[in-house]
């Protein structure tokens, strides 16, 4: 991945490749797939505006319902 940005006109995240292709991430379908209580949800911001990289890499390996399963050290909401 060569780049990756939040882009809050659209509220997709986008991330450009080596090989030219660009994948965007509609970040309100994220949310609604995974962020089932208020607090998954302000995760959900804090990995967008703070992280954007790795919320990509969790989304597209599958990975965004364990990663909201752990705790997180950064001041994560409590249920």
């Amino acid at each position: 991945m060569l780049s990756c940005r939040f882009n809050m006109d659209t509220n997709r995240v986008e991330a450009r490749f080596e090989d030219g292709t660009i994948v965007a991430i509609d970040c309100i379908a994220v949310e609604d797939e995974y962020g089932n209580a208020p607090a998954q949800r302000a995760e959900l911001d804090w990995l967008l505006y703070n992280k954007p990289l790795e919320y990509v890499q969790m989304v597209l390996e599958g990975e965004m319902e364990r990663y909201l399963s752990l705790s997180c050290n950064h001041g994560r909401l409590e249920d």
